[in-house]
């Protein structure tokens, strides 16, 4: 594919220096090779190449000795991540070992890595949604944390520019607090997800239920081939149909010829030149031979995610950054945010029984936040809001795993007979950015290579739990409205980092002395060092964050691009 840099050491300078291949890192690499830039993308993991590196992408689960599941000897390699039960034989080698990448959970906290080309765009829920004027300003017109140094509109085009080249289905609404995206043709909602969509739209004014907006391909683009509805996305799609960093942004970048990828190569630190007063290069851990060596470039990206990305900072202490890169505001590390999760309700439809739904869609429902975005549907009870996913299904084959029966005759019944229509949904919350909620260097607890690990100290507060007592209300009195029987309300009470939407860290502000970076995701006080990736975040809005990263990267390096040109960097 690329140009890689793992033994040679006689290039060691680049225009410009990526590190992490994730969702933002591809888009860096990517912008930035496309501007002319020779560029170096360090990977902290192996390699994974398209398509050839999907090995489980066409298993079937009697193909596995487990029937999919992991055995003991994986569950203590990833004894953290295990816990999202998202994890097994088909995507294991996706997941970071936590054995080797150990951290502390001061109060509990679920921090799912993966360190491999492509990082985690591999693996997440593709769910993509533009933010909202109602979100860039919350923060100013609540009070809680401080103002974003942009609005809405300055993002505006950027999505649309990665829009058009990622390719998102869904549809339009015409919503305030939902801006709608430049679309492909949405997927189809099943015959019970129309039925009850007409009915939550009757009987509740100013809700939607709509199918899910996400970075699936429903027609051919760039090259790409549409969704199969295999639902096997977490082990790499062979078509490209969804967004990854491996079948997108690093090919394009690669096209250019300025790309080189180092990958075990684990960022220790970014170094800072007193003299010159900028970075001038990544210190980097081999992490096959534990060397330890420099590469140097123009501009730094920091793209390693949201902690990761703040793990580095703190280790680029310097006479002039004595508490870590960029931290004189001493906001480094603090206002850690996730979205809450799992909270809501599920209960059977009545009727349709004679209608199914073909292929796997890997794709659910969702109904936009209502609460919070006007005078009419103001809370006294909690800030912010929150929004639902979900879906309605029939039980597979697993509903006989307690059934008694064999042969011809059974499984023809459960052919005919595949159980009656279940329906979801599940909130996800916005969190305030707590300055109290943050994470520190533990230096007396190492990691393989001899690193501080992270500490992490982070817990829901009272405005969290007052959206998810609502939640829950609300799913409940919406599914009995929607005339659903044998109601449950749920919640799981999931501590931060279930819904993998960490972000906050080294946030973005107007003002140095309460921000790490400012509205071009520069570090005020050392501006050839960006950062894009969840650690900019400022708030966390009630939806999925992935769509706003890409933006801000293709900003940043639009706008890093110029100041090079310009000589100000």
């Amino acid at each position: 594919m690329a140009n890689f840099n793992i033994d040679a050491k006689k290039d060691m300078t680049y225009d410009a220096i990526v590190i992490g291949s994730g969702m933002s890192g591809g888009w860096a690499a990517k912008e930035l090779c496309e501007g002319g830039l020779k560029t170096l993308v360090l990977e902290r993991g192996r390699l994974v190449e398209h398509i050839k590196d999907y090995t489980t992408m066409n298993n079937e689960s009697w193909d596995l000795e487990l029937r999919g599941a992991i055995g003991p000897d994986d569950k203590k390699k990833h004894y953290k991540a295990i816990r999202t039960g998202f994890i097994g034989e088909n995507n294991k080698h996706f997941y970071a070992n936590d054995e080797e990448n150990p951290y502390t959970e001061v109060k509990p906290f679920l921090w799912v890595r993966a360190h491999q080309m492509g990082g985690r765009s591999l693996l997440w829920g593709k769910q993509t949604y533009r933010w909202s004027q109602l979100d860039f300003e919350a923060n100013a017109k609540d009070g809680h944390g401080v103002d974003w140094p942009i609005r809405y509109q300055d993002l505006e085009p950027w999505y649309t520019y990665v829009e058009k080249y990622v390719g998102i289905s869904g549809e339009a609404l015409g919503l305030p607090q939902l801006p709608d995206s430049h679309f492909l043709p949405p997927m189809e909602l099943n015959c019970v997800e129309k039925e009850i969509k007409q009915r939550l739209e009757k009987e509740f004014q100013g809700r939607h239920l709509i199918i899910g907006r996400v970075a699936h391909l429903t027609v051919p683009h760039n090259g790409r081939g549409k969704c199969q509805f295999r639902n096997r996305c977490d082990r790499g799609c062979p078509f490209g149909a969804y967004f990854s960093s491996n079948s997108v942004t690093l090919p394009a970048a690669n096209v250019t010829g300025n790309l080189t990828i180092r990958p075990f190569s684990i960022a220790h630190s970014i170094i800072y030149d007193e003299t010159l007063g900028k970075a001038t290069g990544v210190k980097i851990i081999d992490s096959e031979t534990g060397e330890m060596m420099e590469y140097h470039a123009k501009i730094i990206f920091c793209n390693a995610s949201t902690l990761s990305t703040t793990q580095i900072l703190m280790n680029s202490t310097s006479t002039r950054f004595p508490n870590g890169l960029g931290n004189d505001s001493g906001e480094l590390g603090h206002n850690l945010m996730d979205h809450t999760y799992r909270v809501g309700a599920l209960g059977t439809f009545e009727g349709l029984e004679d209608r199914y739904y073909k292929g796997r869609r890997p794709n659910g429902i969702y109904i936009p936040r209502y609460w919070n975005i006007d005078d009419n549907s103001k809370s006294d009870k909690f800030v912010r809001g929150f929004g639902f996913q979900g879906g309605a299904y029939r039980p597979g084959w697993g509903g006989a795993a307690n059934m008694e029966g064999f042969g011809e005759e059974f499984k023809d019944s459960l052919l005919k007979n595949p159980g009656p229509w279940e329906f979801f949904i599940t909130g996800f919350a916005e969190c305030l950015p707590y300055h109290d909620n943050k994470v520190t260097l533990d230096k007396n607890s190492l990691d393989k290579w001899g690193q501080a690990t992270l500490a992490i100290d982070c817990e829901w507060k009272a405005n969290e739990l007052a959206l998810n007592q609502q939640i829950q209300e609300d799913a409940v009195e919406m599914l009995e409205k929607c005339g659903l029987s044998n109601i449950e309300g749920f919640d799981q009470k999931h501590e931060p980092g279930f819904g993998i939407h960490e972000m906050g860290t080294a946030r973005m502000g107007r003002d140095p002395k309460t921000s790490v970076l400012n509205a071009t995701n520069q570090v005020h006080a050392c501006q050839n060092v960006f950062v894009t990736d969840g650690a900019c975040m400022t708030s966390n809005s009630c939806v999925n964050p992935s769509l706003t990263y890409m933006a801000l990267t293709a900003r940043a390096c639009n706008h890093a691009i110029s100041e090079l040109k310009k000589q100000n960097l």
